[in-house]
């Protein structure tokens, strides 16, 4: 089914993962105005991380499946699980207050905000070069966000929900790094997902416990109008569409190009979302949008670009 290794195979692969993602954040963006924000993020995970791990089990389009040491186990639980868990909390709150154009850009600063893990400040061409990188994305950061934070409507809570979002994900893409020496990126993802999915079933219980009694029209599981028809489709895609079919697009483009170069079709992502949003949720686009976009997506390639020096002259060039 994966099988294509040429260049545009693979790119094209790429832009449909995206796509499809963009659609998993603006349904979930639908999503979250009906249904409990943890309740999603409980389910959707348990029920991707098992079908991933039904894939690797009886195919080999994403892999096959690693015997897991007690230790691995115990830090795919907490090293994985839990931070996986909590990112989808706050990605889920950011998406109530605020709309998913702008959480999807947040998560574009990812890869700069790692850059503040992987090195201290150095009188080096390289260190400007990074930390450049980072102020740009904060930069970007600071011009989506402060209409918001200004005017301090209700809004402001989800920009910055949708910030913690982005560093979360910076840390959990660090502790998937520490998992992948040991497991394949597939097997990072399935094993964190069905386990995040379990460490939420808690806090879903409570959720739908408080939510039911302060709407007083009895537990929200047992209400017909919560079985929508149109939700639960829309779950099904972005656990199908969202979770384990743009993964493994992504997962197989991962396994012919380099990582930075698939990583580059990250910035796509925010756009995608703004498509799906507009179009589908008549979410209009923020004046502060496009400006913001330009200085993350600059600061994240040039926080990813590689530079050597241009011979005889010690001056850098990108390579």
């Amino acid at each position: 089914m994966f099988a294509k290794k040429s260049n545009g195979a693979i790119a094209g692969s790429l832009v449909l993962a995206v796509f499809l993602w963009g659609g998993n954040n603006a349904g979930t963006k639908y999503l979250v105005t009906t249904w409990p924000p943890v309740w999603i993020g409980c389910t959707r995970f348990l029920c991707a991380g098992l079908m991933m791990l039904g894939i690797m089990r009886w195919t080999r389009w994403l892999g096959q499946l690693t015997p897991l040491s007690p230790s691995v186990n115990r830090d795919l639980w907490l090293r994985g699980g839990l931070t996986l868990a909590v990112y989808i909390i706050a990605f889920n709150l950011a998406l109530q207050y605020t709309s998913a154009s702008h959480v999807a850009l947040y998560l574009g600063t990812s890869p700069a905000w790692t850059l503040l893990w992987e090195e201290r400040p150095a009188m080096t061409w390289r260190s400007a070069q990074r930390f450049g990188a980072v102020a740009l994305a904060f930069t970007g950061v600071l011009v989506l966000s402060w209409p918001s934070l200004r005017s301090g409507n209700a809004r402001w809570f989800g920009e910055v929900m949708g910030v913690a979002t982005s560093v979360l994900w910076a840390v959990y893409g660090r502790q998937g790094r520490f998992l992948g020496a040991t497991l394949s990126g597939a097997e990072v993802s399935a094993h964190t997902m069905w386990r995040a999915g379990l460490i939420l079933i808690p806090v879903t219980i409570v959720e739908l416990v408080k939510i039911s009694l302060e709407r007083k029209s009895g537990f929200m599981l047992a209400r017909g109008d919560f079985w929508r028809t149109d939700l639960i489709w829309l779950q099904v895609y972005c656990i199908i569409g969202g979770g384990v079919m743009a993964y493994a697009l992504w997962n197989n483009a991962l396994r012919h190009w380099k990582t930075s170069q698939v990583f580059l079709f990250n910035n796509l992502i925010p756009l995608s979302t703004m498509a799906w949003a507009w179009v589908c949720l008549k979410e209009p686009i923020t004046p502060t949008f496009w400006l913001a976009m330009m200085l993350i997506v600059a600061g994240v390639v040039l926080g990813q670009a590689k530079w050597a020096k241009i011979p005889g002259t010690g001056r850098p060039q990108m390579e």
